[in-house]
């Protein structure tokens, strides 16, 4: 038995539809601009090019029902909600969820104009609200699936995952050729057009349909 000089972190795990058995998460990847209006309303380009992936701390994981509070140093909390994949081995996907991209966007805007990193904008606490995980073996056909976020009861991004620049498949091969992707990861694949802030009171839900919904509200800390 290994001994340990402080305590080990605890497993960061998510439910799974129609069973007591969790997925451990071991990894978050992230994919930018995968939607051409999305890529629009950010005054991006939205040719296709190589896609561009940026990571999140497991621990940012959030389950649905929770009640968030309100992150420091930011004045522009923004939603993106994603379709989230869910690795079973390097090449195979276990399920799907549906994720929420939290990010503190003035402090992407900040960096982004001085030409640095904005990993604060992403990877911070509470920034990752992620659904119970369907199985791909109880998942029908989900590439034309719609895609919603509602902020208390008002739907704010509504599109479709056909929308996307890159396809699941897609954005596998190009993450593995960066990394070696394993079981455990998971894969948020951008989000569509409509992002926006949210405010101490808010309740947000995202929804994919046939996946299970994620929903949390903000309150003040």
């Amino acid at each position: 038995m290994t001994n340990y000089c402080i305590t080990p972190p605890p497993v960061i795990s998510l439910p799974i539809i129609g069973t007591s058995d969790r997925f451990p998460v071991r990894r978050i990847y992230c994919v930018g601009k995968n939607y051409k209006n999305h890529v629009v309303e950010m005054g991006g380009d939205p040719k296709r090019s190589t896609p561009i992936f940026f990571t999140k701390s497991r621990e940012t994981i959030v389950q649905s029902k929770s009640d968030i509070p309100y992150p420091p140093l930011t004045e522009n909390l923004h939603f993106e909600v994603e379709l989230v994949v869910a690795m079973a081995s390097a090449t195979d996907i276990f399920g799907y969820g549906v994720g929420i991209d939290m990010t503190r966007r003035d402090i992407q805007a900040g960096a982004k104009s001085k030409g640095g990193p904005w990993d604060m904008a992403k990877n911070f606490d509470n920034s990752a609200p992620c659904s119970a995980l369907l199985p791909s073996t109880q998942t029908p056909d989900i590439t034309r699936a719609g895609i919603r976020l509602t902020k208390n009861g008002e739907i704010m991004q509504n599109s479709d995952l056909d929308k996307m620049i890159w396809s699941v498949e897609e954005i596998i091969t190009h993450l593995s050729a960066s990394v070696t992707l394993g079981a455990g990861d998971l894969i948020f694949t951008g989000t569509p057009e409509g992002v926006g802030p949210v405010s101490i009171g808010d309740k947000i839900t995202g929804e994919i349909d046939a996946l299970p919904p994620i929903s949390v509200h903000f309150i003040n800390d």
